[in-house]
């Protein structure tokens, strides 16, 4: 997910992105405990598409201060 899709979200919408997210990658680090992933970068590229939406809702709540 890119930056210019993120800004896009409102921020009821970012936060369920992200818990959405979160548990996907749960499920996915579980997977790949069990039995290796194919593309195990997909792991990597997930944990940093949740760090930017929080750097964007922590932008958000900082800029309504």
């Amino acid at each position: 997910m890119a930056n210019k899709e993120i800004k896009g979200l409102s921020d009821q919408e970012l936060m369920d992105r992200i818990s959405e997210e979160k548990a996907a990658l749960n499920k996915m680090m579980l997977n790949h405990a069990i039995s290796p992933v194919e593309h195990p970068s997909k792991i990597r590229e997930n944990r940093r598409n949740i760090a930017r939406m929080i750097t964007e809702a922590t932008k958000r709540k900082q800029a309504s201060k």
